[in-house]
């Protein structure tokens, strides 16, 4: 079997720990991996996905723009310190390269905000393992990219309440 390669990337974002863990669960993959790097391609749609993402157990098929998709599905959700996913059943063209994939949200507390990590443990295919070293590091900076974006969204002002009528 192929040795796992492990992989992340973090963000200090200047907001509370809470507010980082409850909008990053739910946000839409669409929003936060919506720019290419280099073989990595953004996400056009997700299908499944019953109800709001943040129900260990859940599952849904994340598609992506080059035609690949991957079962993903919640193993669990500690909040507000982290939450694990799976990545598997890959299709398209990542599929020679890996077999799933063990993803990992992290917030902890940094100065005045939250460092926010996302972690990869990346269980290569027989052929895939040569390729690790070289798709880690385009994994680093689709990630920063992602972590901009979540930025963006963190940071967001926070909407008003509605005011009754």
């Amino acid at each position: 079997m192929a040795k796992a390669a492990a992989v992340e990337q973090s963000r200090a974002i200047p907001v509370d720990v809470q507010r980082a863990f409850d909008l990053t669960l739910p946000v839409p993959l669409t929003t936060l991996f919506c720019r290419r790097y280099a073989v990595l391609p953004p996400i056009s749609e997700v299908r499944g996905q019953d109800g709001v993402w943040g129900e260990t157990g859940q599952t849904r098929v994340v598609v992506t723009t080059d035609g690949g998709t991957m079962r993903e599905q919640l193993v669990e959700v500690d909040p507000p310190h982290s939450f694990d996913y799976r990545l598997s059943d890959i299709t398209g063209p990542m599929r020679p390269l890996v077999d799933s994939v063990e993803g990992r949200w992290e917030f902890t507390s940094a100065g005045t905000g939250t460092l926010v990590t996302w972690r990869w443990t990346l269980h290569p295919r027989g052929l895939g393992s040569p390729f690790m070293p070289v798709f880690c590091r385009m994994w680093r900076s689709y990630a920063r990219q992602a972590l901009e974006e979540l930025s963006d969204v963190l940071l967001a002002p926070e909407s008003p309440e509605p005011s009754p009528s």
